[in-house]
């Protein structure tokens, strides 16, 4: 039986969820289209791995990412803020 689910088409291709496939992982895609995605990326042999390895990278890069500088932030932000008032110019 479980070679059966293992062909049992998903309704999404390997190359359909290859292309929202970091979307998916960010939230990014709508109920129907995740849904598709997760039950292919739970049959697929081939997908499914990719997937964890993404999930792998971003959870490493999540735990590895250091604190922006309160200071930096705050001028970042006020630069942002005088771009959108037209104060500073190209």
């Amino acid at each position: 039986m479980m070679r059966w689910l293992r062909r049992r088409p998903t309704g999404i291709s390997c190359d359909e969820v290859l292309a929202v496939l970091q979307q998916y992982l960010d939230g990014e895609v709508d109920a129907a289209t995740a849904q598709r995605v997760a039950v292919h990326l739970d049959v697929c042999d081939a997908c499914g791995p990719e997937a964890e390895l993404y999930r792998n990278i971003k959870r490493s890069l999540r735990r590895r990412a250091e604190p922006v500088d309160p200071h930096v932030l705050a001028g970042l932000q006020q630069f942002g803020r005088r771009l959108v008032d037209g104060e500073v110019t190209g």
